[in-house]
């Protein structure tokens, strides 16, 4: 079982990552973080997030995936989701600027669990 993720230790690091001089490795952390909380607050396999090329993780109760490419992906930059994350832009005004790369009936359902500050 992964690591709990300390709610605390996530809006800090995202707080971090808002700072444009944010080395990589703020970055990174502040990604990880947050899509393991995602992870963690919306468990099951029906829907795969990735932001490259920080981290990838299965979320929402629903058909579970074990092969190739799953049905129900959502892909954006960590710059996409840290806004999304933090509040700071909303999955329609990303999605409507092309922002983030979504496919499968499901998918969609992540925004239900943004922002997560």
């Amino acid at each position: 079982m992964a690591k709990k993720i300390d709610p605390a230790e996530m809006r800090a690091a995202v707080r971090e990552s808002e700072d444009p001089q944010a080395p990589r490795s703020t970055i990174a952390r502040a990604v990880r973080l947050s899509a393991r909380t995602v992870e963690q607050l919306a468990p099951g396999h029906s829907v795969e997030v990735r932001v490259p090329p920080f981290v990838a993780v299965q979320c929402i109760e629903g058909p579970r995936h074990t092969r190739g490419t799953p049905p129900n992906v959502v892909e954006m930059s960590p710059e996409v989701w840290l806004r999304l994350a933090a509040g700071r832009s909303t999955w329609e005004e990303e999605l409507a600027a092309g922002r983030l790369s979504v496919s499968g009936t499901r998918a969609g359902e992540l925004a239900h669990w943004l922002p997560l500050i």
